[in-house]
């Protein structure tokens, strides 16, 4: 079964008290939603490989530690996930980015593909999928498997708000996917909302409502 990091540190979570206010506009909701992807990375990175390299400092010769040649690439879920991206990438800059088209049907809540561009060696790549909402679970279930119909192995799913019912189905359909979560809110409701939430992520990010 895959493990679940739901985020307490301080920053992130008063971040995340400050993106949920209704009256917080586009330009701070898209500024805290890349330092929340930012803090949610150091996360997620943390167990990634080191090696020894010997390098010479101003004063001596010595042993420093470096990332094990790991490749990485982050493919936000379009439209909302590209609101992480930046953030991610000040803490990881060597990583390439693809994209995942989605949308939401509204009557069945299932997701839709319109849209799907990956790095050529994104197979041999530690993958992170990012979305701020991790709501029915239905977007994230539908683009890691295409992720793994492509031969991507190693994938792990960043999300800034979750609700019980979209880590439950991601647990069912994909176990082998962590997933790393700042705040896990309480369900979903009627209209597959998550709340307390925040809103539709991507209208508030780009000022599109």
């Amino acid at each position: 079964m895959s493990k679940v990091v739901v985020m307490d540190h301080p920053l992130i979570q008063h971040k995340i008290g400050v993106i949920r206010r209704k009256e917080t506009g586009s330009r701070d909701f898209r500024a805290m939603i890349g330092e929340i992807a930012s803090l949610i990375t150091y996360e997620a990175t943390k167990d990634l490989k080191l090696q020894d390299v010997e390098i010479e400092t101003p004063i001596c010769k010595t042993t420093a530690k470096e990332l094990a040649g790991k490749k990485m690439a982050i493919v936000p879920i379009l439209r909302a996930g590209l609101g992480m991206v930046d953030g991610m990438l000040a803490m990881i800059p060597s990583a390439k980015v693809g994209h995942i088209g989605l949308y939401r049907n509204e009557e069945t809540l299932e997701p839709v593909e319109y849209y799907c561009k990956l790095p050529a060696d994104c197979s041999e790549r530690d993958v992170f999928v990012v979305d701020p909402m991790l709501a029915t679970g239905g977007s994230a279930v539908a683009a890691i498997h295409m992720l793994k119909a492509r031969g991507v192995k190693n994938i792990r799913l960043l999300c800034i708000i979750g609700a019980p019912e979209g880590v439950k189905r991601m647990q069912e359909e994909h176990p082998d996917v962590d997933i790393y979560i700042g705040a896990l809110d309480d369900h979903l409701n009627e209209h597959g909302y998550i709340v307390p939430g925040l809103g539709d992520a991507g209208d508030r990010i780009f000022g599109t409502k």
